[in-house]
């Protein structure tokens, strides 16, 4: 997640369309490839390995770490779909020999802001998932 991040980020950075494009398309394909792939896998690995570990799934860190795993699914969602959107709006541009529109410049303001979340979310679930703390959940 943080390695697609950045490449995409530096590609932004350079503010050429035709690079936009280009790293863009990587970007989405990564996503779909390996951030999808663990999205699927890590909830039902997880589960199974708590089980095996004789975690009931309704241990307090566990149940928050689901918890923020949902918030994470809800921030990255849209990120990929905001992805796909400036990609396409990058290889609009580049075609037509335009700059980046507005509307580029507003999805990646929204793609960068939901990112913190999301990133800080997964963060947190590691450390649950390495601490195991003992939390008290009213």
């Amino acid at each position: 997640m943080v390695g697609i991040a950045f490449f995409f980020l530096r590609g932004q950075r350079s503010g050429d369309s035709r690079i936009i494009a280009a790293v863009s398309h990587d970007v989405v394909l990564a996503d779909m490839v390996f951030t999808a792939t663990a999205v699927v896998l890590q909830p039902v690995t997880g589960i199974a390995q708590a089980l095996m570990a004789g975690y009931p799934l309704s241990t307090p860190w566990l149940v928050l770490s689901m918890v923020l795993y949902g918030l994470v699914g809800c921030c990255w969602l849209p990120v990929v779909w905001l992805q796909i959107r400036m990609r396409d709006l990058a290889v609009e541009a580049t075609h037509r020999g335009r700059p980046l529109p507005v509307l580029y410049d507003i999805y990646y303001r929204r793609w960068f802001m939901l990112g913190w979340p999301a990133f800080i979310g997964v963060l947190i679930i590691f450390y649950l998932m390495v601490a195991k703390p003992v939390l008290c959940m009213a």
